[in-house]
């Protein structure tokens, strides 16, 4: 239950602030930075060490491709964000106008360059504890860290927390899970090995017939390397997992979904969307997180050992590092102004209110064997667009929540989670607060259209 002043009169004021971002993940960070360049005083809370949530922390350094014909669907930050990546050879172009394959480490740097230049403040090691609610309005937070519960006082908030932790305090309605069976999608956590020969990995993939390998990326001094395996599917890895598995190596369901590549900036290195894991799969639940943590490592070893004994080019391969944070897919979704939906998704609907373009596909991770991986595409050339009103929760004043935790339907949440969306959402909801301070009304009330137009000439693609 949310807290009232009385509630907190006895703890100490840490800050008051403008403009409170909570959350420094996908959509935070980039809403930290937006903010701060509006002028408006900017506090950006994360509980972690560093700025970047999923990208960072949980690995998830691939950004899936959401674009038309090569040409990127998000603008403004985000493609900010991209070009300075790549200017340092950290990132790249280098397949299908993936702009991805991004060093972690890297980001870090340039997300917190960013907000500090934009004029925002950051406040890392700080969790999240409830909200503070005065008539029906979120005015501040209450924080927990080394020096104790201190409470943060904001005009504006945004909930970038992924799970919308501001949002369920304060009373708004949320779903999560698929409709039909209530689980959510599975977690993943990624690791890397290292000190792996890249080019006799790649010449060996070769001679299996993989052709998705060794694009180059000028500068870089990484090539480009991907491969994959799905139980099934007929691709040129399974005759190895099987082996694999008959030998102890790996269990079956290693098998279920692998996936690895490099990336810039990290030479000798490979990245791995795995193991996947399923079952007790909610991102609010810290026995499940725990657990996942747990299996999540005992499967690393086993993909080391696999890779050692099977794969030319890792012999000598060891762990570099595994991710700090669960990859969760998706958990709390929102109850918004309006409720985005398969259709709107699939049927590429427009908005006069949209704030982000997308045509990601549906891409749904099912948690058993008969039901693997599959994409629902949009037709070709078709995007659709993520309104502002997807932003607004309902039954509270003066929050908008950004990123995987908007206002959407499971379906459709599966195609708009990718990072360049929830990284347009943080702009967009950070530019929404500054007009509503600007005209000192609530951000319910900021008008849809006239905030497109103001993206738009701050350089977002609508």
């Amino acid at each position: 239950m949310a807290l009232t002043f009385t509630d907190i009169a006895a703890l100490p004021t840490l800050a008051e602030v403008d403009i409170l971002v909570v959350g420094g993940g996908t959509a935070g960070a980039v809403a930290g930075i937006a903010a701060g360049r509006t002028g408006y005083r900017t506090l950006v809370v994360e509980q972690l060490g560093y700025v970047g949530g999923t990208q960072t922390g949980a690995l998830v350094t691939p950004m899936m491709p959401n674009q038309i014909e090569g040409v990127p669907l998000n603008g403004g930050i985000d493609a900010e964000i991209n070009r300075r990546m790549n200017d340092l050879y950290e990132s790249g172009v280098w397949q299908d106008g993936n702009r991805g394959w991004f060093n972690p480490e890297s980001l870090k740097w340039v997300l917190e360059e960013m907000l500090l230049a934009s004029g925002a403040q950051l406040l890392y090691y700080s969790f999240f504890e409830d909200v503070i609610l005065a008539e029906g309005q979120v005015v501040g937070i209450v924080v927990t860290n080394k020096a104790g519960r201190s409470a943060i006082f904001a005009r504006r908030t945004i909930d970038a927390t992924g799970d919308g932790d501001v949002a369920v305090r304060a009373g708004v309605p949320f779903a999560s899970g698929d409709p039909e069976t209530g689980v959510n999608q599975p977690f993943s956590v990624r690791f890397h090995l290292g000190n792996v020969d890249l080019q006799r990995l790649a010449a060996f993939l070769r001679s299996l017939g993989r052709s998705e390998i060794l694009l180059e990326a000028e500068g870089s001094q990484v090539p480009l390397l991907h491969t994959a395996m799905v139980w099934g599917r007929g691709w040129t890895l399974e005759p190895l997992f099987q082996q694999a598995v008959a030998e102890g190596v790996l269990l079956p369901e290693d098998g279920e979904y692998f996936q690895v590549f490099t990336m810039a900036g990290r030479p000798g290195e490979l990245a791995f969307n795995c193991p996947r894991i399923s079952g007790q799969v909610d991102g609010t639940n810290p026995w499940h997180l725990t657990q996942a943590q747990i299996l999540g490592r005992r499967a690393m070893r086993r993909y080391l050992a696999f890779c050692r004994r099977y794969l030319p080019g890792c012999e000598h391969a060891y762990l570099v590092l595994s991710a700090p944070l669960v990859g969760v897919r998706e958990s709390r979704r929102m109850v918004g102004e309006y409720v985005l939906t398969e259709a709107d998704v699939l049927e590429g609907r427009k908005f006069p209110d949209g704030i982000a373009r997308n045509n990601y596909p549906i891409d749904i991770h099912r948690p058993t064997k008969d039901q693997r991986p599959g994409l629902t595409r949009l037709p070709p050339g078709e995007y659709h667009e993520i309104p502002y009103r997807c932003l607004v929760p309902l039954g509270v004043e003066q929050l908008l929540v950004a990123g995987r935790c908007l206002s959407a339907t499971f379906a459709a949440q599966g195609s708009v989670r990718v990072q360049s969306n929830c990284r347009a959402m943080g702009e967009a909801a950070a530019v929404a607060m500054g007009m509503s301070l600007d005209a000192q009304i609530p951000p319910r009330q900021v008008d849809g259209v006239q905030l497109r137009q103001k993206l738009i000439s701050q350089g977002a693609c609508l």
